[in-house]
């Protein structure tokens, strides 16, 4: 490890003391090699949690062997979750099928919606999960998915009255640990767990990626600070999971709030960019490159990664790069496209689809005329597009073309799956939007303005991965904003 920064002292200094601990960790600045000096400067005993087995195994060789470093679902597993061992195992099998063995049986209207039993199903697991995502005692209406197209509040209460006594049957047979109809899931002993009130035994307590973390979690970790030291470690600014019920538990946590800026990923013309998005998300940090690391800012002809905002952008990079005869991997591959994509075949051939975001939709017209004219369908605008400019069969043989990663000449992924990974050289994909509602001769910092902190917080994580050379991309509007204004 370099030398500790000044700021890596003082966390180090502030943790001998014995008091909680909230490190905001910019992109690159070194958060793991400051846990391993905190723990390697203490005899007592530690428990490090991360949120991915491989995070967890990496953390396990730098850490000294006084810190156990697991997930917080190896965790639940060995104080409850092996119970449930057989369970796990089991086959995969359709909601539809476990829907039927909870009764569900024959299709129900809704206004003017029929709504079947593959459907039904669907959304009765759907809210056991984000159930168990969440820190409730027990099921609640919010804990049941929106059902595309059946948008009246009215529509959905019926909805609501309908799925909740399914899910609490579902629930109540993931209790029994022999056997029982519901495929059992990680998240599934996770909650659990989390329900008995568990005191997790330690001196001290790091807890790894902390803006991400799931009130689940969040609650069982909240309830050890009175016997053991805490340290939240985490950058508020790379909170980008609020959608899927992640909350930055960093902010609000009452601790000692300490910071580390010196980012030795990349040089300062990388943390320019990034603090311009920084000042943007409102976050508490500003970064400061490492000099000898060599960074530009630049076109890139030959990227390693190109970083888009969504699916739909980062499979309108795929189509490009292949027709450019270039090996392209995509993140986790393209199978949620794939799926989308056979869905709005079936649409176009007259067929209704199962596809759970699409079920209610007779035709690809009647979906064309959501996505184009109905404020709630606006998300799939874009993929409307995809789909008529190039065909859902072009879409489909281009997933079938991509390359393991290993072997590819480019990566092409969204920010959100990038996160926490790097690479040499960066474009940006075009589909990150320039604000709207702005004269064409209007400058850059009163674009700004009008950028989210959702969009801006997601614009940092993309020009944070890269090591030596960025090419803004859709993200060249912003490049003459000041790039420390606020902090």
């Amino acid at each position: 490890m370099h030398t500790p920064t000044h700021e890596q002292i003082h966390a180090a200094d502030t943790f001998r003391a014995g008091r909680h601990l909230a490190l905001q960790a910019g992109a690159g600045t070194g958060k793991t090699s400051t846990l391993c000096l905190l723990a390697t400067d203490t005899k007592r005993q530690g428990r490090y949690l991360a949120f991915n087995k491989d995070i967890a195994r990496d953390a396990a060789a730098r850490f000294p062997s006084t810190v156990q470093c697991r997930t917080a679902h190896a965790t639940a597993f060995a104080a409850l979750g092996h119970r449930y061992a057989d369970r796990l195992n089991s086959p995969r099998q359709p909601a539809w099928k476990t829907g039927q063995s909870l009764g569900i049986l024959r299709p129900v209207r809704i206004a003017d919606h029929e709504i079947s039993p593959r459907t039904l199903s669907h959304y009765v697991l759907r809210t056991v999960t984000r159930f168990c995502h969440s820190a409730d005692a027990a099921l609640a209406p919010h804990h049941v998915p929106h059902l595309r197209g059946l948008d009246v509040p009215a529509d959905h209460r019926q909805f609501t009255e309908l799925v909740l006594p399914f899910a609490a049957k579902a629930w109540a047979d993931l209790q029994c640990p022999g056997q029982g109809v519901v495929r059992f899931e990680h998240d599934h002993y996770l909650k659990m767990w989390a329900l008995t009130g568990p005191k997790i035994e330690a001196d001290f307590l790091f807890l790894d990626e902390a803006q991400d973390t799931n009130p689940v979690l969040e609650q069982v970790l909240i309830a050890q600070r009175d016997h053991t030291q805490l340290v939240m470690v985490g950058d508020s600014a790379q909170a980008i999971y609020g959608w899927r019920g992640a909350t930055d538990v960093m902010t609000g946590f009452d601790a000692e709030q300490l910071t580390l800026t010196r980012s030795f990923r990349f040089g300062p013309r990388i943390a320019d960019e990034a603090n311009r998005w920084l000042a943007l998300a409102g976050a508490p940090i500003r970064l400061t490159g490492t000099t000898s690391v060599p960074a530009e800012v630049s076109s890139v002809d030959h990227p390693d990664a190109v970083l888009c905002r969504t699916n739909i952008g980062a499979m309108t990079e795929v189509l490009c790069l292949l027709s450019e005869g270039h090996r392209v991997a995509l993140t986790r591959g393209g199978q949620q496209l794939a799926q989308l994509s056979s869905a709005a075949r079936d649409l176009k051939e007259g067929r209704r689809t199962h596809h759970p975001e699409l079920v209610l939709f007779s035709s690809w017209g009647d979906l064309q005329d959501y996505a184009a004219y109905d404020p709630a369908g606006r998300d799939l605008q874009p993929f409307v597009d995809l789909v008529d400019t190039h065909g859902p069969d072009a879409i489909l043989a281009a997933v079938s073309e991509l390359t393991e990663e290993a072997h590819a000449d480019v990566t092409v992924s969204t920010a959100h799956k990038a996160k926490g990974r790097e690479w040499t050289t960066v474009r940006i994909g075009n589909d990150f939007p320039q604000p709207k509602d702005t004269d064409p001769g209007t400058s850059a910092a009163a674009q700004a303005a009008n950028v989210s902190d959702t969009d801006a917080r997601l614009a940092y994580v993309a020009v944070t991965r890269a090591r030596h050379q960025l090419d803004l991309g859709g993200l060249a509007w912003n490049a003459t904003a000041p790039a420390n204004e606020g902090g």
